[in-house]
């Protein structure tokens, strides 16, 4: 089986110099290919720049590019021409991770909606898929996505946490759906369990999220608690046991839709 993971934090400071180990057990593991998430200008150039070092021949790691809602305040008008030129790097498939985030609110509303709208439109011209955030603001993003939907290619909402009227929405939406370790989370993921089985084959996709969000379900547990993409088939298999599917059917249909969503080699 061959899993491709399609949000990794690299970049983050708790992996640091331990990122050619972490990809190595990656692999290992059965996850061929991954997707480094950039969440602002500067990671997205560092996530570019890690690719490079650790997989010098572009067949495993590749990246998205933009400004997460966090970041939106520092939304200027150089963002825009600064994040044309890392989209147009080899590495890139994605613009964002861009969107928003109604729960944490770490920049202003309006800014995060006018960096949102920014990036959609940039997306839209350069025919790029989108990497979408959303805390709490499904409504919301639904209605700004609405003026751009048709002139993407496509747009998957990663780290799908919400509730079955938002996802209905989005699929209806014809967007693409990321299931995280959200879902094997006793505490706060077992609405996700009836509702996995919602989403249609070739709109589905696995990711770690890591270094965040390690399943709960996981045994052994690692001692520091940090998630990293080698555990993504227990995400697998949480996935395809809520769905009623063996792990080989979802392993195969996820790793599609990831391979025609980012265009992957």
């Amino acid at each position: 089986m061959q899993l491709i993971d399609i949000g990794v934090n690299l970049t983050n400071s708790s992996f640091h110099d331990q990122q050619a180990a972490i990809v190595e057990r990656a692999v290992q593991a059965g996850v061929a290919q991954m997707i480094l998430t950039g969440t602002s200008l500067e990671v997205s150039e560092q996530a570019q720049e890690l690719a490079g070092q650790l997989d010098p021949d572009g067949q495993c790691l590749f990246t998205t590019a933009g400004v997460h809602p966090h970041d939106a305040s520092s939304w200027d008008g150089a963002s825009d021409r600064r994040l044309r030129q890392l989209l147009a790097q080899p590495r890139a498939r994605a613009v964002g991770e861009c969107g928003l985030d109604f729960n944490r609110d770490f920049s202003p509303r309006p800014q995060q909606e006018k960096a949102l709208e920014a990036q959609l439109a940039l997306a839209a011209e350069l025919h790029l898929p989108v990497f979408l955030h959303e805390r709490e603001a499904s409504e919301r993003l639904l209605a700004i996505l609405k003026d751009y939907r048709d002139h993407l290619p496509a747009a998957v909402v990663h780290c799908f946490t919400g509730e079955r009227q938002a996802l209905f929405a989005y699929l209806d939406m014809d967007l693409h759906i990321g299931i995280t370790g959200w879902i094997c989370d006793e505490r706060r993921g077992t609405h996700l369990h009836p509702l996995v089985g919602n989403i249609p084959e070739g709109r589905l996709m696995l990711e770690s999220d890591a270094p965040y969000l390690l399943p709960r379900s996981l045994r052994p547990k690692p001692k520091n608690g940090r998630n990293e993409p080698a555990f993504l088939p227990e995400v697998l298999r949480e996935v395809a046991l809520h769905r009623g599917e063996s792990l080989e059917h979802t392993a195969t249909h996820t790793t599609a839709s990831a391979r025609a969503f980012f265009r992957l080699p």
